[in-house]
């Protein structure tokens, strides 16, 4: 069975740092791209980065560009996000995803005052 449990997120200031993870089990993470999404209250799911399986290469929507970095250690099954110079606006519910599948876990908050 899929799990993937998210952890690290918070309240934190406007311009502030906050580092998400995501522990994966139940599938062959080394193989799989992953992605981050979030929910903002009220709104859909917006895509936030993807990181290829092998190779590691990312991408990033445009909103997050420059200041979030997706990352990944296959040794320990595990998907990070560095969110830097965070922004009310990026307050939502962070969920980790295998990527072209839909979120199946809880997700962490991120609540970002101004």
């Amino acid at each position: 069975e899929v799990q993937l449990v998210e952890s690290g997120g918070g309240l934190v200031q406007f311009g502030g740092s906050l580092r998400l993870s995501c522990a994966a089990s139940g599938f062959t993470f080394s193989n799989s791209a992953m992605s981050w999404v979030r929910q903002a209250p009220g709104k859909g799911i917006e895509w936030v980065s993807t990181i290829t399986s092998s190779l590691g290469r990312t991408t990033y929507a445009d909103s997050v560009k420059g200041r979030f970095t997706i990352s990944r250690d296959n040794a320990k099954n595990t998907l990070y996000l560095q969110m830097n110079s965070l922004k009310p606006e990026d307050t939502a519910v962070y969920y980790c995803k295998i990527a072209g599948s839909p979120p199946r876990s809880q997700g962490t908050q991120v609540t970002v005052s101004s």
